[in-house]
């Protein structure tokens, strides 16, 4: 006899809960029922897989090495589950894309709206992902496509460029900075900045550095659209990309000087990895809006020899 599916994913939740009670409960089985299918394991394997000498019921060296094959194996399954029920002709079927929260104000509601007109049977799953966590949802098979910022990607992962991202002041209607506005006189400006956790935080405030500036920032906030609402209603200024402002009325971009640098946008997968038909059609569709409607993005220089 061998193990079968349910004994690698009881095993992989008594790890994740670390308590028999509660991964039975999540199970929906009866906490015995649960201790003798994961003894049954042990038995078919030949090793024990769970310390249970503790507080906590633990993963023993052996049963980590074996979890680790058994979410991959899990993993795999599921993807070869799509993968049989991908259609070629995009009448049903799954997309799962992970975006940069700046993204979503401007371009993710766009593309998602172009994408179902063209495909209403196509379910989207959309989430809105630190790049970090993101690139490790790509690797783990968590989600499709990722939309973030080109660099140093993580092992694995496909990085194509889109466009480049201006960022820029942004302020709404109460305000009365003039553009362009010279970079010393933003010492002036309150502030209303997202949290440090954004990847736009940090290009501002590398930016700033570089300046030597040091900003008066009012409010952090950790939500693009709180950041929309208290700038369009308080004389309070804050900087992300312009296309933002041109999409909500009462915002206006005001021109950094020097201006902040761009940043290339991409479009993110695993590779090498099956693509779903629904994958390829909405990397066909990025690839075709951005190229009629946004910069291009920068080419690498070549190294001379």
């Amino acid at each position: 006899m061998t193990p079968e599916l349910r004994h690698l994913r009881y095993l992989l939740a008594v790890a994740e809960h670390g308590n028999f009670t509660r991964a039975a409960e999540d199970l929906h089985l009866s906490q015995p029922t649960l201790s003798q299918q994961i003894r049954q394991l042990e038995r078919l394997v030949g090793v024990r897989l769970l310390d249970r000498t503790g507080r906590s019921v633990r993963l023993t060296d052996a049963g980590a090495v074996y979890a680790d094959h058994a979410r991959r194996a899990l993993r795999e399954l599921a993807a070869a589950d799509r993968a049989v029920h991908d259609v070629e002709d995009l009448e049903r079927g799954t997309l799962r894309l992970a975006v940069t929260p700046t993204f979503t104000p401007y371009l993710i509601g766009p593309l998602v709206a172009e994408f179902h007109a063209g495909h209403p049977g196509i379910t989207l799953e959309v989430s809105e992902s630190a790049q970090d966590a993101m690139e490790l949802a790509i690797l783990a098979d968590d989600i499709d496509l990722g939309i973030a910022f080109l660099g140093a990607t993580t092992p694995g992962i496909a990085a194509t460029p889109l466009f480049e991202e201006d960022l820029s002041l942004v302020v709404g209607e109460h305000n009365t900075t003039p553009s362009p506005l010279p970079i010393a006189d933003l010492a002036d400006q309150e502030l209303a900045l997202l949290s440090p956790d954004f990847a736009t935080r940090g290009h501002v405030d590398d930016y700033l550095r570089a300046h030597g500036l040091t900003p008066r920032i009012t409010v952090h906030a950790n939500a693009v659209q709180s950041v929309i609402e208290i700038v369009r209603g308080t004389t309070l200024a804050t900087v992300l990309p312009p296309a933002i402002a041109a999409s909500h009325p009462g915002l206006r971009p005001v021109d950094l000087d020097p201006p902040m640098p761009t940043r290339t946008v991409a479009l993110l997968r695993r590779e090498p990895a099956h693509q779903p038909a629904a994958a390829r059609a909405f990397t066909d569709l990025t690839s075709r809006w951005v190229s009629d409607r946004l910069p291009p993005p920068r080419v690498p220089d070549t190294p001379r020899d």
